[in-house]
């Protein structure tokens, strides 16, 4: 076990340290380390698959544990109609495209809805080193499509549990389907609302004892346990880890646990993504080069079509709108997620794994060529618009800086202003109003940590 770490953890800094240098994302550093340690270039495992597929495991736990913790309901509030409106038009409309794809290639039922679950999903991560190293982190679309990418990852959790359901079942059982929805929302439910309740007052009254060595044990503690409880009640481990990542980013300690888990999470994430490497036989890339090239255009295109479309509709400006559909051009570590899991139950072609992450590859190189093209096509559009066009685009612009200007003169917040409604339709329970107020001082208690 020693022995694969080594040449797992000095060949994937080697080559993400090159890819470093040659400002590419050290995710795609992480997936040539897999293929180069894999059984396919040389002939024979250097290091244990089983060993790093376990370790790859916790690193997808260690993934949506963090990404639980940046997420703020506040964020999605204050985005709304952004958020869901980009979000769901992004999603539906790639598995849309991407279903017809699969049956566009002769796949089954199962293979299509598969892929179009890899095909609609952004990768949180890049996207946002992408808009980072561009220099873009204060741009307006940025709020915006932060926003948007919480709202996939919540999504693509609750596709991995139904994917994980319809494939074990091997059928799309529409009433079925529905019910398992509806148990999940309400789990989800319960499990959130019963931890805001409950944990961030507990760790208010333990913080005085709480050093880092303590907390980060607790933390993980609390994110496996969750994970123990998704399993038990018949859920996917990624959706426990998720919900705690989540509960506990209403808390105080929410940065403190970012920070402590930072570490561990980069070492397993990467060893996450070498496995994802480890699966893939370089002949194939040869083999299917030219699906490989038609995927890729297949997500370029559709991510830039429907991203900008959904934020237009949701209410941004179409600069901001063209913005963030060119910055979501690609897809990333859900969509290996999901191709993992289809190939671990058997139920999608193995062609489709190479396929998927090569276009990943592909596509996360291209990105931040594409996001330097939002300008001059923003501009060429522009130009070329109808005079009733460009009327709504600039109208659309006055709207914004018009609604930002009012926003900023807003000094009520909004959690609480939804919390004194909700205490005033129940002022008649006393048990009632009570837990409702200690729910909303829980998830607001982490933002006046920062007002101060």
């Amino acid at each position: 076990m020693v022995h694969d770490l080594y040449i797992l953890m000095i060949t994937a800094g080697v080559v993400s340290l090159l890819f470093k240098l040659l400002k590419q994302p050290v995710v795609l550093g992480y997936i040539v380390a897999g293929i180069l340690v894999g059984p396919h270039l040389l002939g024979h495992d250097l290091v244990s698959h089983e060993n790093v597929e376990a370790w790859g495991n916790i690193g997808v736990l260690f993934v949506l544990f963090c990404i639980g913790l940046e997420f703020r309901l506040k964020n999605l509030f204050q985005s709304g109609k952004v958020a869901v409106v980009g979000a769901a038009t992004i999603i539906l409309g790639m598995l849309v495209l991407g279903y017809g794809v699969g049956r566009f290639a002769l796949l089954d039922n199962m293979n299509s809805l598969f892929l179009a679950s890899m095909l609609c999903m952004s990768s949180t991560t890049i996207v946002m080193k992408a808009i980072d190293e561009a220099g873009l982190s204060k741009a307006r679309f940025v709020k915006g499509a932060t926003s948007i990418l919480i709202f996939e990852d919540i999504v693509a959790v609750v596709l991995l549990v139904l994917l994980s359901s319809i494939a074990v079942k091997n059928s799309f059982e529409g009433v079925e389907l529905l019910k398992k929805i509806g148990v999940l929302a309400v789990t989800l439910a319960v499990w959130f609302i019963c931890g805001i309740l409950i944990i961030p007052t507990f760790l208010r009254k333990v913080r005085p004892y709480l050093n880092d060595e303590t907390l980060i044990i607790l933390a993980l503690g609390l994110c496996l346990g969750m994970v123990l409880t998704a399993e038990e009640a018949g859920f996917s481990s990624a959706l426990g880890a998720f919900v705690m990542g989540m509960v506990l980013a209403e808390t105080l300690e929410s940065h403190r646990i970012e920070h402590l888990m930072a570490p561990l999470k980069n070492v397993f994430a990467a060893i996450f993504f070498v496995s994802v490497g480890m699966m893939i036989n370089p002949a194939s890339l040869v083999e299917y080069w030219m699906p490989i090239l038609f995927v890729s255009i297949v997500i370029i295109i559709g991510m830039i079509l429907f991203g900008t479309l959904g934020c237009w509709w949701g209410g941004e400006t179409l600069k901001d709108a063209m913005s963030t559909g060119f910055s979501f051009v690609q897809i990333g570590e859900f969509s290996f997620i999901i191709a993992a899991l289809g190939s671990k139950l058997g139920v999608t072609d193995p062609a489709i794994y190479p396929i998927i992450v090569a276009a990943s590859v592909l596509t996360t190189f291209l990105t931040p060529y594409i996001m330097k093209a939002t300008v001059p096509c923003y501009n060429f559009l522009y130009n070329h618009a109808s005079q009733r066009l460009k009327a709504k685009i600039d109208n659309r612009e006055q709207q914004v800086e018009l609604a930002e200007q009012n926003t900023s003169t807003k000094s009520e917040n909004t959690l609480q202003a939804h919390a004194d409604k909700m205490q005033h339709l129940l002022k008649h329970t006393i048990i009632t109003k009570r837990v409702v107020k200690l729910f909303f001082e829980n998830m607001s208690e982490h933002d006046k940590h920062q007002e101060n």
